[in-house]
């Protein structure tokens, strides 16, 4: 019985910069402010961004699948604000492994979906 390689880890990433340079994505936040979302879309969370891999995951899906179109070798994950002291501002600190769980999914979902197998998925440091 095939079985399908792990393509996960920080290994995976260190195997690929020893053969290539990897490119990865750009500005998630501006990709996101392109879709022209309302404040129902953040749950009145006017620009938590992270908020929407919950409340908009096709979008933040959209956005991965664009920089795999154009051919990125790896995109990051929606999490860029995902920690306590920016979601404070929000009063949703309580939310933090939710959000970044829900991101992580999202991301590695679009990851693989055309038919190349080198595209990877990184936490944005959030």
């Amino acid at each position: 019985m095939a079985t399908t390689p792990d393509r996960s880890g920080p290994a995976t990433l260190r195997a690929a910069l020893t053969q290539r340079v990897v490119v990865a994505d750009g500005a998630m936040g501006t990709m996101l402010q392109s879709h022209n979302l309302s404040l129902d879309d953040f749950h009145g969370l006017e620009g938590c961004n992270e908020i929407l891999s919950v409340t908009r995951a096709d979008v933040v899906a959209s956005v991965h699948n664009a920089y795999f179109a154009v051919g990125v070798d790896c995109v990051e994950t929606n999490t860029f604000g995902a920690n306590w002291a920016n979601l404070a501002e929000y009063d949703i600190s309580d939310r933090i492994y939710e959000l970044s769980e829900a991101a992580a999914r999202i991301a590695r979902d679009t990851s693989g979906v055309k038919s190349v197998d080198n595209q990877l998925v990184v936490k944005t440091p959030g």
